[in-house]
């Protein structure tokens, strides 16, 4: 039996996102404002979805036609970029959209209180920082430190002995396993698994024997780690992600690998173990790397890449085996045109064989 009062909603807590003039937001991302027009904007959005009170910006050449529709307050645009809108020309559209993106976000941001909930169980052994938020549900083995201002969402599991740096957010779920190390500023999305076993089996005649795994990861300063994402501890030694690396969810890195600083694995990546990835790489959706290569600095893995052998630096390949980008391009248009190509020889096939019974007087179908 349904009922038909009225049910009264809590207040929303989050703050009223507060609103920026035009002007200000040239201040903030260090631009040129156009014109004498200066609206108040009151939040951002994409250049196809954006209403009145929005800022949005123009990234890439192949959005201009969304201009003649756009419903955007203000836009940011390249300091060369005609535009009807009130607008802010900046040299990197995108990087000033993230400034003033950044800037709501902060106005909305929920807060947690420091604070350990009731249903969590902490050993007592456990080193908390100042300001710690622990959820409801978390489990924190013998050993761990946590350290100031960290928050760690509800149902998270922390085995003994790990560490962990401030300012890190642990989003719910997360296993981080025994002996794992993270940095300062790290965040861990829902689901993520750090320092589960690596996948190593020897053959002993028809049986899988299990190598054990007895080294840990080691995750720097400033990484964030995606939702579902995996990273094993090594065999012995460590696998480490270097300071400054995003991975996306749904990533494996496998026993042993060395991720380096400030590079970017896109959602579903594998990487295979010992591999060692250099600085400021970038890895496309899906792509596959092979066990014991070298990934060299500022290279670019295309998506769905499949890497067979070392990449030198500052190189972009792509296909699958990966290769150079362009002769990857090259093969892709030509398999294009493959069934046009076969048609073609089996036309100069019919000629040729019509010559060659001709010449030898032969009669020919």
């Amino acid at each position: 039996m349904t009922s038909n009062k009225a049910v009264e909603l809590a207040p929303d807590p989050r703050p009223i996102s507060p609103c920026l003039s035009l002007a200000e937001i040239a201040r903030l991302t260090g631009g040129e404002l156009v014109g004498t027009a200066n609206p108040l904007i009151s939040g951002v959005a994409g250049i196809r979805d954006a209403e009145p009170g929005h800022l949005t910006f123009l990234g890439a050449k192949r959005y201009q036609a969304f201009l003649r529709t756009c419903q955007a307050s203000a836009i940011l645009v390249n300091r060369d970029e005609p535009v009807h809108l009130p607008a802010v020309r900046v040299d990197n559209p995108a990087l000033g959209f993230m400034k003033v993106l950044r800037y709501f976000s902060e106005a909305v941001t929920l807060t947690f209180p420091r604070t350990v909930h009731a249903s969590a169980v902490v050993d007592e052994t456990v080193c908390l920082g100042r300001d710690v938020h622990i959820g409801a549900h978390v489990v924190i083995e013998g050993g761990v430190v946590i350290g100031d201002r960290s928050v760690i969402l509800p149902g998270t599991c922390i085995l003994r002995h790990s560490r962990l740096g401030s300012d890190c957010v642990v989003y719910p779920n997360v296993v981080l396993s025994e002996y794992t190390e993270i940095g300062n500023r790290v965040i861990v999305h829902a689901g993520a698994v750090l320092g589960s076993d690596g996948f190593g089996f020897i053959a002993e005649g028809t049986i899988q024997t299990k190598v054990p795994q007895i080294g840990h990861v080691v995750v720097e300063d400033d990484v964030e780690i995606g939702a579902n994402s995996c990273i094993d501890r090594a065999t012995t030694g460590i696998t480490r992600i270097r300071r400054g690396t995003k991975i996306d969810n749904l990533v494996q890195i496998a026993h042993n690998c060395d991720v380096g600083e400030d590079s970017i694995l896109c959602a579903q990546v594998g990487v295979s173990g010992s591999t060692g990835i250099g600085s400021r790489v970038k890895i496309g959706g899906q792509a596959g790397l092979a066990g014991h290569i070298k990934i060299g600095d500022g290279a670019t893995v295309g998506a769905q890449g499949g890497v067979t052998k070392s990449v030198p630096a500052d190189t972009i390949v792509s296909g699958y085996p990966a290769r150079e980008h362009l002769g990857a391009l090259r093969q892709y248009a030509a398999l294009g045109r493959l069934p046009e190509a076969l048609e073609e020889l089996r036309q100069l096939q019919q000629r040729l064989a019509a010559l060659e019974a001709r010449a030898a007087g032969e009669p020919h179908p």
